[in-house]
């Protein structure tokens, strides 16, 4: 399955990367299996995207929890919490 995979704020910094255009193997299901998958990557990806209150994600940019499903073509994004004033 091939999905587009975009990184904001500090996490893009963090990570070096802005957009991942990505084919998922079959067992990655979820956002929070995706999540699990990156962190794989190594050390930089495990820490920047470690469980935690401080991750938001989005799925076809409609804020999501882990447990939503992955479909062919979708776009997941990950970002920090937002703060305004």
């Amino acid at each position: 399955m091939n999905i587009d995979v975009r990184f904001f704020a500090g996490l893009r910094e963090a990570l070096n990367v802005s957009h991942l255009s990505l084919s998922v193997p079959e067992n990655i299901k979820t956002i929070g299996a995706l999540r699990e998958h990156l962190c794989q990557r190594g050390d930089v990806w495990a820490h920047t995207l470690a469980d935690g209150p401080l991750l938001r994600m989005a799925l076809n940019q409609q804020m999501v929890g882990p447990e939503s499903m992955l479909s062919a073509g979708c776009e997941v994004a990950f970002f920090p919490p937002v703060t305004g004033g």
